[in-house]
């Protein structure tokens, strides 16, 4: 089927097609087959993007899809209550129903913001059954994702082997790689949501790392920690020193990272995640975008912890940006400057985090991340009419600085319309249906766990 988006502002992020005043893209099937000033078509449908900013589908490249059910209880906690209260005591209270009505709420919420794909980095899996109805959530919703699959870190009890020590559960991932993920031309696949070299020990990151290696998946893993509060503390330079680190894993967050381990990181091909809104909250470290920039690595972003933090992918495009930009001219400030002559951090370049960084974080980068011929049809519409937008001199400034996710008119995926005129296409009927399961999952698991509410 031909479907043939018209008349709209064209951002194709891809620096060979350049962008277009007025443009059109043509979709075939399940790729974008043109895209130009003006396609002659014989479509099967027209869309018309008539005062619409037409833009590649954004890339989350980190949320813990799992936790959509407690958002914002953890607006008021730090680092060490995250860790005790969500891992150590309501995050073990999940089982497999938990998991997926909270994974396709929070798929439905991310497709409505322009997430077109997602990096489900679920890391509370205690069984097969909990990773497969996960992955049903992700794929009821129709968004493209790469699930990650993590295992659950629950307080130690006397005499039993802590997390830090426990390798990855190689058979539910075998399981789910010779399963529904033996292919990988699918719009959810799979990755290893490892401990990695901050949170466990070196014998377990080795065996994690091989792991993945030797099952055709990329591998991702949380580096947060303080140097003297690591469990290996040579950090990366083991998986390097060991020849298993390159581009086939992602590195979530960075920001206590030494100068030496960052570039190291870099240099092996390797990807960054950065996710501001959650470092901000609990960590006094700066977050790495512009360090990685510096060494030639393009960063990607990710929202993250809904417990704590906006799940707004242009709200974290934007804090990335403007704390950037932030400390470089603070720095400028110390060494007795003058002001910048020119603003660190472009638009063009924080739009990218969302886009094409984040598909190359997920090594997926010959699939999405621009609008380019060949790559899947991935496509979102921002209405330019929207009071918070118009009037719109430059779309991608407009977007970078002023765009939210109830800008977004039309989300295609895989070629599949998802969202037109504002409006989610999933059943409302099953969606109101889901949202009670997720409350009534939340209150559950929240009573259980003896939480009780703080004041905000």
């Amino acid at each position: 089927m031909k479907k043939l988006i018209k008349g709209g502002r064209v951002v194709s992020m891809d620096a060979a097609i350049g962008d277009f005043v007025r443009g059109d893209v043509l979709i075939e099937d399940d790729r974008i087959v043109a895209v130009a000033a003006h396609i002659e078509a014989d479509a099967d449908e027209v869309h018309d993007a008539t005062d619409m900013i037409v833009l590649p589908g954004l890339v989350n490249a980190h949320l813990h899809t799992w936790q959509t059910g407690l958002r914002s209880i953890g607006a008021g906690w730090t680092g060490p209550d995250y860790h005790r209260l969500m891992h150590g005591n309501m995050g073990t209270r999940f089982n497999a129903e938990d998991n997926y009505v909270a994974t396709l709420v929070g798929a439905l919420e991310q497709l409505n913001g322009g997430v077109t794909t997602l990096f489900d980095w679920c890391h509370n899996l205690t069984s097969l059954e909990m990773a497969e109805r996960s992955v049903d959530g992700l794929e009821e919703s129709g968004i493209r994702a790469v699930f990650g699959h993590g295992t659950a870190k629950p307080l130690a009890a006397d005499g039993d082997l802590p997390f830090t020590h426990r390798p990855h559960a190689r058979e539910r991932l075998e399981a789910l790689r010779k399963g529904r993920f033996a292919s990988d031309d699918r719009r959810v696949t799979l990755a290893a949501a490892i401990l990695g070299p901050q949170f466990s020990t070196p014998e377990v990151t080795e065996h994690d790392f091989r792991m993945a290696r030797d099952l055709g998946l990329l591998s991702s893993s949380h580096a947060a920690r303080r140097p003297q509060d690591r469990v290996s503390a040579k950090g990366y330079f083991i998986p390097a020193e060991r020849g298993l680190l390159d581009h086939s894993h992602n590195v979530v967050h960075g920001n206590y990272l030494t100068d030496e381990e960052l570039k190291l990181v870099v240099e092996s091909g390797a990807s960054i995640t950065v996710t501001s809104l959650i470092e901000l909250h609990v960590h006094p470290a700066d977050p790495v975008t512009g360090r990685v920039s510096a060494l030639g690595g393009l960063p990607s972003l990710g929202v993250d912890s809904i417990p704590a933090a906006n799940s707004d992918l242009f709200t974290e495009m934007r804090v990335a940006m403007l704390f950037q930009r932030a400390l470089e001219h603070r720095a400028n400030y110390r060494k007795g400057n003058g002001p910048l002559e020119t603003l660190p951090v472009r638009s063009r370049e924080a739009l990218e985090w969302i886009t094409i960084g984040g598909a190359r974080a997920l090594g997926l980068e010959h699939l999405i991340g621009s609008l380019t011929p060949g790559k899947k049809a991935d496509i979102i519409l921002i209405g330019m009419k929207a009071l918070n937008l118009f009037p719109v001199h430059d779309p991608v400034h407009t977007v970078v600085q002023q765009a939210n996710a109830f800008n977004v008119d039309t989300v295609f995926v895989n070629g599949d319309l998802i969202k037109r005129n504002g409006s989610l296409l999933f059943d409302a009927n099953t969606l109101r249906k889901r949202q009670a399961e997720l409350e009534i999952s939340a209150a559950r698991i929240i009573r259980e766990s003896g939480y009780q509410l703080a004041a905000a």
